[in-house]
């Protein structure tokens, strides 16, 4: 009988699988002892292996659960709202079908283990209440999100606030998950206390609940050259200037109109920076089954002419973006502010042009340009937006001020310094916070 197992239960979303398989291959590198199981439905590990930055290790096991096909529908770039609530089919599929598949998982690793510890996304607790009621079996809540996000969701006074990050569909769909956390032995974040130690502090002091920051998550030392990315990004980040080029990436559930593409695309072009923009289609439920996707269209000639000028590139593919952030030519990131990409340009002290298009994200931005300093708004308060666009004119002057900000690159530089020692062997607080954990579950 093994002493101590760890099941990891994600919620099949690029931004979420991605942070467990983080904290998985972490936990597996820093404690090999330990087996970890991660379990989802096929198409989502395999996912998270394909776009996985995390070294593998030899000691985590992937679980494909058995589920019926489930509803892709595509993203709808003209929604009024801009949550991508094509996905939630897909979240309420996965707590439906992956919850005899998980139980069944819990209990035969409970039956071969002195401890099984089970960490569930926060959206995915009601498929790992099996875990309740077996002895030797105890499970935590895994948030996605930033500390500040979760102790503004807990104070907010204005709920009208939650309606303008989240739709009543997906606020519906969280609350029926969030019955089961009451279960929960802790909770745990993917920051460190550089970042959100007054958070921490404050959600400690407010719960009973122990909350436990174990990041960053993700790697802090990169692959030297010669086992970098294949991606040709690499080889034209190589040719630029330090810190001269911006980079821009809206994650995996951002869709843009056409006029907003093209008040995006000549912003950049008008800023005379150099830049790498990474411009994708979002993410359906099933990045296998998406079929073909037509081509995002931007002016024509745009791509061939930044390209020959040797003023920018646009990239179509999957991109490395830790790599990106980590390059010595990279000077600035124009981002969604999802939790995966704020934890990787802090970790690369990297400087953010925040551009928050929904849920959390609005959080974060704030966190990043207000508390952290470490980022500016695309869009001021004051400039009014037509048509609900963002005009080329912000974009540009959002690209400059950041750009040419010593200020907020001094600060992201001296925060990601910071954030790096938390893992300094023998020392570091994120060290400090995961030793005593993995003492906690193994007691």
């Amino acid at each position: 009988m093994v002493d101590v197992v760890v099941l990891m239960v994600p919620l099949p979303a690029q931004g979420h699988i991605n942070q467990l398989l983080q904290l998985s291959s972490l936990i597996a590198s820093t404690y090999p002892d330990i087996p970890i199981h991660f379990a989802a439905a096929s198409s989502h590990n395999n996912q998270a292996l394909l776009r996985s930055s995390a070294a593998p290790t030899a000691n985590i096991f992937f679980h494909d659960l058995s589920a019926p096909p489930f509803p892709c529908p595509p993203p709808n770039p003209n929604s009024s709202h801009k949550f991508p609530s094509h996905l939630i089919p897909a979240f309420r599929h996965a707590n439906v079908h992956l919850l005899e598949p998980i139980s069944a998982l819990i209990r035969f690793l409970s039956s071969s283990a002195r401890r099984l510890v089970v960490i569930n996304d926060s959206l995915m607790a009601s498929t790992i209440r099996e875990s309740f009621s077996l002895p030797n079996t105890e499970s935590y809540t895994f948030h996605s999100v930033s500390a500040f996000t979760i102790h503004w969701f807990i104070t907010a006074e204005d709920k009208n606030e939650l309606l303008r990050c989240y739709t009543p569909d997906f606020l519906e769909f969280a609350r029926s998950q969030y019955e089961f956390k009451r279960q929960t032995a802790g909770i745990i974040f993917n920051t460190c206390r550089a970042i959100e130690g007054t958070y921490i502090d404050k959600l400690n002091n407010q719960s009973s609940w122990k909350h436990w920051p174990l990041g960053p998550f993700n790697p802090l030392k990169l692959s030297p050259v010669a086992h970098r990315s294949p991606c040709r990004c690499m080889e034209w980040l190589d040719r630029q200037e330090q810190r001269s080029v911006l980079y821009i990436s809206f994650g995996t559930t951002t869709t843009f109109t056409s006029d907003q593409l093209r008040e995006l695309a000549i912003g950049l072009e008008k800023s005379s920076h150099k830049f790498l923009w990474v411009l994708r289609e979002a993410d359906t439920g099933d990045i296998f089954s998406q079929g073909k996707v037509s081509k995002i269209e931007l002016p024509d000639g745009y791509e061939e002419r930044v390209e020959s000028s040797g003023t920018g590139m646009v990239l179509r593919e999957w991109a490395p973006q830790l790599e990106i952030l980590g390059h010595g030519s990279t000077g600035g990131f124009m981002s969604h502010c999802g939790w995966n990409s704020c934890m990787e340009s802090i970790s690369m002290g990297v400087p953010v042009a925040a551009w928050p298009i929904h849920s959390d994200q609005i959080k974060n931005a704030e966190l990043l340009t207000s508390v952290l300093r470490v980022g500016i708004h695309v869009q001021n308060k004051d400039e009014t937006s037509r048509d609900g666009l963002v005009s080329s004119e912000a974009i540009e002057r959002a690209v400059i001020e950041l750009m040419g900000s010593e200020e907020r690159r001094r600060r992201a530089t001296e925060l990601g310094v910071e954030v790096r020692k938390c893992w300094v062997s023998g020392g570091g607080d994120s060290r400090a916070e995961l030793d005593p954990f993995i003492t906690h579950i193994s007691r």
